[in-house]
């Protein structure tokens, strides 16, 4: 196969130690020279689990994936800080850290459900004047992030003996699972931070599906799961054909602005916006034809 033939979406089990791009840069060996890779959602390097690599016309819906609903299993550890909110960064015993219930635990989790206001850690992605917040952190530079909103469906105790509990976390985009147990040992008031961290879904892509950066390519999906969260429109040929030409499609019933992913026969063919105004869909995103 060339690279002008390989599209659709490959579910990585990144292991730990490795970067997200690092794993990305691997799993090239896989494919054809010029072959259009990336991923969809940074690991840590500590983390390990489900990673989503778009292959070539895939990389054009990265941002579909990126907003799916994730899941993570977590293990923290309370009555220290790191100054990287996990187990790679300096470690420093919480002075006179006392052992929370369970209750308070658990009620101390109640209060970082649904919207929430998060910062960063320190060593992130996450820009400050235009410069990685991870750059500065390590030139020992003052890092102060804004509060950001971010969304927490659920979370549930899988174990708890102090000073480690397990967590099972299900989030929105831009959730960071090191700042959920940095700020929950703040306010239990003993410290915490991440030492076990694992990525199990995003969307409907899980880790039975994901494979080890050390063995064999497996098939690729297709390119309609990358956006299974947006409605879905079916279209005759014709139509299909007006869309992949760059001409509206008349319709209506769509919200303002709603983005739609437009089927011809089971293909995913386009990613069209809402214009209720025209009673028409915009093509913003074509495929094939």
């Amino acid at each position: 196969m060339t690279p002008d033939t390989l599209h659709g979406l490959l579910v990585l089990d990144k292991p730990a130690g490795l970067t997200s791009r690092a794993a990305v840069d691997g799993a090239l060996r896989w494919f054809p020279r010029r072959t259009r890779l990336g991923h969809t959602g940074t690991l840590d390097p500590l983390a390990t689990g489900v990673l989503v690599l778009c292959v070539g016309a895939a990389t054009r819906l990265t941002e579909y994936i990126q907003r799916m609903a994730k899941t993570y299993r977590a293990g923290v550890v309370f009555g220290a800080r790191s100054d990287t909110d996990d187990a790679d960064g300096q470690v420093t015993a919480t002075p006179g850290a006392v052992a929370p219930a369970r209750t308070q635990v658990e009620e101390a989790l109640r209060t970082f459900l649904g919207e929430i206001e998060q910062v960063p850690p320190a060593y992130s992605a996450a820009h400050v004047t235009g410069r990685r917040a991870y750059d500065l952190a390590r030139r020992g530079e003052e890092v102060n992030l804004t509060p950001r909103k971010v969304t927490v469906y659920a979370i549930d105790v899988d174990h708890y003996e102090y000073p480690r509990l397990g967590l099972t976390v299900r989030c929105g985009k831009g959730t960071y699972i090191r700042a959920l147990a940095r700020d929950l040992g703040e306010r239990l008031g003993c410290g915490g931070y991440i030492a076990s961290l694992r990525r199990t879904r995003v969307g409907p892509f899980d880790e039975s599906q994901a494979a080890p950066l050390d063995g064999e390519r497996p098939p690729l999906l297709p390119l309609a799961l990358a956006v299974a969260d947006l409605p879905r429109l079916d279209v005759a040929a014709e139509e299909a054909a007006r869309l992949r030409h760059g001409r509206p499609l008349p319709r209506d019933g769509f919200a303002d602005g709603q983005e739609v992913a437009v089927f011809d026969g089971g293909e995913l063919i386009a990613v069209a916006r809402a214009d209720p105004r025209e009673r028409c869909l915009r093509p913003e995103k074509v495929f094939g034809g």
